[in-house]
């Protein structure tokens, strides 16, 4: 395909973007399309047979374009817990772009369409890269976690959860970084030292002379 025909496309995704954002997947018609983009239908067919291809081309799209900010993140040699704290600021931007995001067009897509499938795709696409993430961090002793696979899938329904609140209620950017800040906290955060400390501060051989004095009491018996 040429640069002008990738260009003409570019432009179709992006207006009808915004297209989708406002009035979800379900009523899109691509005469709605066409409006937005200003062109003939004839040349929106050249491209695009209907929205549900358009708008699937969208999703891909924009998720190669998340998926290249991580990579960039590699190549550039950061680590992973800085790495996971871009994947959730991308999160964080989703959540806060209220009229301009697709979650409410993606699950009428998946429910509309019956493809349930595709959200549990990229759900589970989201699990991995977290779970990845987690152990990395692990390794490097950036963070402490038992059980990263576990951590991970928490992490993404948490996520989804926000997704959904974001759609029905009022979405902050202090609510947003509130959960933000305690998903990292649970990776960041160390036994508690109390016990240890407590057990140094104890007298040497205490331990032995409780056992003996026990031992006592039972002999006097």
């Amino acid at each position: 395909m040429s640069i002008r025909s990738e260009e003409k496309k570019k432009h179709i995704r992006e207006r009808a973007r915004g297209v989708f954002a406002q009035k979800g997947f379900r009523t899109v018609t691509m005469k709605d399309i066409v409006d937005a983009c200003g062109i003939s239908r004839g040349g929106l067919y050249l491209y695009y047979p209907d929205t549900k291809t358009l708008f699937l081309d969208i999703l891909r799209t924009e998720k190669e374009e998340a998926g290249g900010v991580i990579e960039e993140a590699i190549a550039s040699g950061a680590s992973a817990g800085e790495i996971l704290r871009l994947f959730l600021e991308e999160q964080k931007r989703e959540l806060l772009r209220s009229g301009d995001t697709l979650a409410l067009a993606t699950y009428e897509y998946a429910f509309g369409e019956k493809d349930d499938e595709y959200l549990q795709t990229q759900f589970d696409e989201a699990v991995r890269v977290i779970e990845l993430l987690v152990r990395g961090g692990v390794r490097s002793g950036e963070f402490v976690c038992g059980d990263p696979a576990g951590f991970a899938r928490e992490v993404m329904y948490i996520i989804e959860g926000l997704k959904i609140c974001a759609l029905t209620m009022d979405m902050t950017e202090e609510k947003a970084d509130g959960t933000i800040g305690a998903i990292l906290a649970r990776l960041t955060a160390r036994p508690d030292s109390g016990e240890r400390e407590s057990s140094r501060s104890e007298p040497k051989g205490s331990g032995q002379a409780l056992k003996n004095g026990k031992k006592r009491r039972r002999d006097n018996e």
